[in-house]
């Protein structure tokens, strides 16, 4: 068979398109396990237990995937032929990851021992400068396992209500009780664990307590309050189930952070506005705003104060959630990496983007996470390789926007010690061999000429580990390129040596490679490594937005020593 692309009107070049076949050690493995050139169930189930490390498979588990098969018309009543068991392998409930949906992590701890699903300025639909404000993103993240959604609050021009927009930008405006139905709508659709609603608010007293009725009647009984049992310790996403928590700054520190805010530089001054803002909020009747807007909030804002230098003090009588811009968050990393880590430890770290992110584009989310911090904030309508690793690692513990920090984040060493990101003396845990064979579906996915407009695509695979910000672990490599190939064959094996398995983060990503122009992007996918399970997987590409691929798919082979 060939396939033709035409040049110009009297010139056209031709092609032998291959078919998808199994490789050579595909071919090896089913001779070994198999018998007549049929695997039986019995023969198939030796395989999955001793090669894909399936131990608790049984009969009925193959011939569950036997009856799979016969979709595919290679099912025979005696056994499956070789092209029976390459379908199998690059089949979707061949996957790398445990099937979804399946929570398996303890969920009875404090929210500060989890990184949550957390969005930034949740409301946006584009850039941080001109674009629209909608309760669309708010919808798709949560839809999408988004734990924490994020929503600006300000005062309207008339200053008699309040409504969500990016103030001091030309984005649009929305209204606040249609984005808190979007929130209430659409809350647990995919996930039965915690909505934090994040009120980043920037109002005067009294629409702070339209506010607090607004939500109150909103989420009514929906509506987590906390009470004292949690002022030192945050309670756990189990007993939080289908629960809304809101999370902003107390009256009180809102007007201490409006005072600090302001332009004068003389601290007398500053001092008497920050006395003058208490007492008002003292000569508030106590059952109107301060008392009926703090009732609200079940996770306490802090302020950052005395700066970079003690801002990670904590207190030892309350727990607070304390947010930093990713900036502060690289220069502590850089100096104090162990008082992050430790503070972590009790307290619920938020990191956000720099302001001058304006086409919403994100950072390397792993310098957040290998310093404990539970609240990664991240533009979800923007993509990019960021944006997939923050996917990437909410794949894990059944995509329910909830994964358990490693205990190396959790606890001290025997000597005391704050786990330090930064170490040079971590040791080698375990190794991870990543086999690429080949890949296969493009030309379904995508049109004849969407790579090349003269030639089949020339496709090579770079596969790179984003591990615990440690530098001797993180590391990439690439597939030779296979020149005009719609089925492209690599057979090749990368090797990492990892001292932190459990914050690490194997990401894949497919390209055409062009020789005078950029390279096209062709798929990626990215896995967190305390999910991936040993064997010969079928990995699903995604494109740039994160959606999967209908077709487009690798064989790999994944072994960790020790598992």
């Amino acid at each position: 068979m060939k396939e033709s692309f035409k040049v110009c009107f009297c010139c056209v070049r031709s092609f032998k398109v291959k078919t998808s076949e199994p490789p050579q050690e595909i071919k090896t493995l089913f001779e070994d396990y198999s018998g007549d050139g049929r695997m039986s169930v019995d023969e198939m189930l030796t395989f999955v237990i001793q090669v894909q490390g399936e131990n608790h498979a049984d009969s009925n588990y193959v011939k569950d995937i036997f009856n799979r098969l016969k979709h595919h018309g290679v099912f025979h009543p005696r056994g499956i032929h070789l092209e029976g068991f390459y379908r199998y392998l690059l089949s979707d409930f061949n996957s790398p990851l445990p099937p979804s949906g399946q929570v398996w992590q303890d969920m009875n701890q404090p929210l500060s021992h989890y990184f949550l699903y957390t969005g930034h300025n949740s409301y946006l639909t584009g850039n941080q400068l001109n674009s629209k404000s909608s309760t669309e993103p708010i919808v798709k993240a949560l839809k999408s396992g988004v734990r924490v959604i994020e929503l600006d609050l300000w005062p309207n021009s008339s200053g008699t209500e309040a409504e969500v927009r990016h103030g001091g930008t030309l984005t649009s405006t929305e209204d606040l009780q249609k984005c808190l139905n979007a929130v209430k709508e659409n809350a647990f659709e995919v996930s039965e664990y915690p909505v934090v609603l994040t009120l980043e608010d920037h109002l005067p007293p009294d629409l702070q307590k339209k506010v607090a009725k607004m939500v109150s009647k909103t989420f009514g009984g929906t509506l987590f309050r906390c009470t004292e049992e949690y002022k030192e310790r945050f309670p756990s996403p189990e007993a939080l189930k289908n629960k809304i928590l809101i999370s902003t700054k107390p009256p009180k520190e809102y007007l201490q952070t409006q005072v600090s805010q302001s332009a004068t530089t003389d601290e007398s001054v500053k001092s008497k506005k920050v006395a003058d803002a208490e007492e008002l909020i003292q000569d508030e009747d106590e059952d109107t705003v301060a008392v009926e807007y703090r009732d609200l909030i079940s996770i306490h804002a802090g302020n950052r104060k005395g700066g970079l230098k003690n801002c990670l003090n904590g207190d030892p009588n309350r727990v607070i959630r304390l947010s930093m811009s990713e900036q502060w968050l690289e220069t502590l990393a850089k100096n104090r990496g162990p008082d992050l880590v430790k503070f972590t430890q009790r307290n619920i770290l938020r990191i956000f983007p720099k302001t001058t992110r304006f086409d919403s584009s994100n950072y390397d989310p792993l310098v957040g996470w290998i310093h404990g911090a539970q609240m990664v904030a991240f533009n979800m309508q923007s993509h990019g390789r960021f944006l997939w690793m923050m996917q990437g690692m909410f794949k894990a513990n059944g995509g329910c926007g909830y994964v358990k920090k490693p205990d190396v984040l959790l606890s001290n060493g025997p000597g005391g010690e704050t786990f330090d990101p930064s170490s040079k003396s971590l040791q080698i845990k375990t190794v991870l061999k990543v086999k690429i064979y080949n890949g296969e579906g493009w030309n379904l996915d995508f049109p004849q000429d969407y790579f090349d407009r003269y030639s089949p695509p020339d496709f090579y695979a770079k596969a790179s580990i984003g591990i615990a910000g440690i530098p001797l672990d993180t590391t990439s490599y690439r597939t030779e390129t296979d020149a005009d190939e719609w089925f492209p064959v690599w057979d090749k094996e990368f090797v990492f040596p990892l001292r932190v398995p459990e914050l690490a983060l194997l990401y894949i990503t497919v390209k055409d490679y062009d020789s005078n122009t950029q390279n096209d992007f062709a798929g990626q996918t990215c896995l967190p490594l305390s999910e991936i399970r040993p064997g010969i997987r079928a990995v699903r590409l995604h494109d740039r937005a994160g959606e999967v691929l209908k077709h487009a798919r690798l064989l790999v082979r994944f072994v960790l020593e020790p598992r």
